[in-house]
């Protein structure tokens, strides 16, 4: 597994590639300090030489992580973004979701736990620290005010996606952040008829993945169904 790190700090970004160059099967493809420069280092790869994924920051001087991000998943689909940050605020772990990535852990998160995250993001999987996931899980109980600023006009039908009450109950479990095994165990369904579910209610959504199904979810809510 090739890893691009994208940090502004020099000291953490040698502390990182130090650590993960300890690791078996992991090779450190290069680390810059901002966005631009990692736009740079992407368009010098060679082809088939991009890293499998990017462990960005969120806050960088010239470009932030989630304007990379966002750039990143336009023109370099294959190479997913974990966020590895100090800041755990909505703004921040919304924004960098929303723009693309694959998953959001603070910088204080052991060693092991990084690399483990660094593995599930390259198999396309997503993933969320206690803060994120905190913080996503929060949001989804919303507030009066909330409810009222995000409700339809009077008399106005909203419009009612083909989800059954099967799918809604499997979206509602992702929005609060579990897996796919976590959902077979939860609904006493299998995994692969737990994923059958994910992989439909994608589809009738038109949602590239799970972490835009959660961010769905969340500004969604449960009562327009």
């Amino acid at each position: 597994m090739r890893v691009l790190i994208v940090d502004d700090q020099v000291l953490l970004r040698r502390g990182l590639r130090k650590l993960l160059e300890f690791e078996d099967g992991i090779e450190v493809a290069g680390d810059v300090g901002d966005g631009l420069e990692a736009l740079e280092f992407l368009a010098g790869a060679a082809a088939g030489a991009l890293p499998d994924v990017a462990l960005v920051d969120a806050r960088m001087p010239r470009m932030d992580g989630p304007t990379l991000i966002g750039r990143m998943r336009e023109e370099y689909p294959d190479v997913p973004a974990l966020v590895l940050t100090t800041f755990d605020d909505d703004d921040i772990v919304f924004g960098c979701l929303r723009a693309g990535a694959r998953g959001h852990l603070l910088k204080d998160v052991p060693p092991e736990e990084l690399v483990s995250a660094l593995q599930r993001v390259a198999r396309g999987e997503t993933v969320l620290g206690t803060a994120a996931a905190e913080r996503l899980v929060a949001s989804l109980g919303g507030g009066t005010e909330a409810a009222e600023a995000q409700a339809p006009p009077r008399g106005a039908e909203p419009a009612r996606p083909p989800l059954s009450e099967r799918e809604w109950e499997v979206a509602r479990m992702i929005g609060a952040g579990a897996t796919n095994r976590e959902i077979a165990r939860g609904l006493f369904i299998t995994d692969g008829t737990a994923r059958n579910h994910v992989t439909n209610i994608l589809r009738k959504l038109g949602l590239r993945d799970r972490t835009r199904l959660a961010l769905w979810v969340r500004e969604r809510g449960d009562g327009d169904r």
